[in-house]
């Protein structure tokens, strides 16, 4: 069954526009070669300057934002958002979170005007401290570029963080965070970090400790078409076509969609079952995602390689309506996140902001 109109519209129409406009962005900017026009996504991807001196009445939220740079010969680098609470007093320390902005591995960056506002939102409403990572896109950088990069911000953080991130930033207390294509890039570092942790030698951990995986509707799929997405083919935001693109220009040449960078639980999955230190997870689900079965199949397969893991389901939700702020389903994941973060810390509540 594919997506009725009227189930469309009971979207607001600032949603329904905002969708329509990413949709023709990506659309007109892929080309059926496999290659993206960067000029043209350039002109129409706006973006967001960093505000190190946000003024809380022109609706910044008290957050401010700078940029810093790890490899420029790989242009990586992250944005900083530091929530007012971390200069107060009555803040001994805030988590921090590394995020992985979404967009198929293609497209969109930290300073896209979306990511923006949704990691100011988060650093705002936690409270915590965000590092969102610039990492390479596809299809000039395939598998496994991406999670190189990650890994590598996560290293950054836990050697060469001094000075750079705000003192009440708590590396001991780190999650990894991630939309969409972000999600499964967490997912891999996470991978990452256990293998790491499970070692004895002397390249584990010195300063990083990582509490905790946010996976929001994360990007896997496989040769498969389930039934998820015969029922959503068009959409809307994910569409089997777009995904279908997207797999060929991320994965290695000559890969299927069983490759175990997309089918994370499928035939060729990686044995997790073994790594002690795999971090508690939550993956968030939207019931009008095309994606929605892959995703659940992962939180499955999380729990039965014995993960602790729990899942949050958004019955009428479509794929990235976390990123929509007009939508209560955005602001209320923002405080369940909250409460996946908060509990740990033997404390009653977060720190006052």
């Amino acid at each position: 069954m594919i997506m009725s109109s009227s189930d469309e519209n009971r979207l607001p129409w600032v949603t329904r526009m905002s969708v329509s406009f990413l949709s023709f962005l990506t659309d007109t900017a892929r080309h059926s070669n496999g290659t993206v026009n960067r000029h043209f996504l350039r002109l129409f991807d706006l973006r967001s300057p960093p505000i190190p001196n946000p003024n809380s009445s022109s609706g910044s939220q008290s957050v401010s934002t700078s940029d810093v740079t790890i490899d420029p010969f790989r242009n990586l680098w992250f944005r900083l958002f530091v929530p007012a609470c971390a200069s107060s007093t009555a803040t001994n320390s805030l988590p921090v979170l590394l995020f992985f902005h979404g967009g198929g591995f293609s497209f969109l960056s930290p300073d896209s005007i979306v990511y923006d506002s949704f990691c100011r939102r988060m650093a705002h409403k936690l409270p915590a401290v965000v590092v969102s990572v610039n990492y390479r896109l596809s299809p000039e950088h395939h598998y496994p570029c991406q999670y190189d990069d990650g890994f590598d911000v996560l290293n950054f953080l836990d050697g060469d963080h001094k000075g750079v991130l705000p003192e009440a930033a708590d590396v001991s207390r780190c999650f990894l965070v991630g939309d969409s294509a972000g999600a499964n890039l967490a997912h891999h570092v996470a991978v990452r970090v256990a293998r790491r942790s499970n070692s004895s030698s002397n390249s584990a951990w010195k300063a990083v400790r990582v509490e905790g995986l946010m996976s929001i509707q994360p990007f896997f799929g496989g040769e498969e078409r389930t039934e998820a997405e015969m029922r959503f083919p068009e959409g809307p935001v994910v569409t089997v076509e777009r995904t279908d693109w997207m797999w060929k220009a991320f994965l290695p040449e000559g890969a299927s969609r069983d490759h175990p960078a997309a089918n994370v639980s499928g035939p060729q999955a990686e044995d997790i079952s073994g790594l002690k230190h795999f971090p508690r997870t939550v993956v968030i689900v939207g019931g009008m995602d095309p994606l929605q079965d892959y995703q659940k199949r992962y939180f499955h397969w999380l729990r039965s390689s014995f993960k602790d893991a729990r899942l949050l389901e958004y019955p009428k939700m479509i794929h990235a309506f976390y990123v929509f702020p007009e939508l209560p389903e955005s602001t209320h994941l923002l405080t369940q996140l909250k409460d996946f973060i908060y509990p740990i810390y033997n404390c009653t509540s977060s720190p006052t902001h």
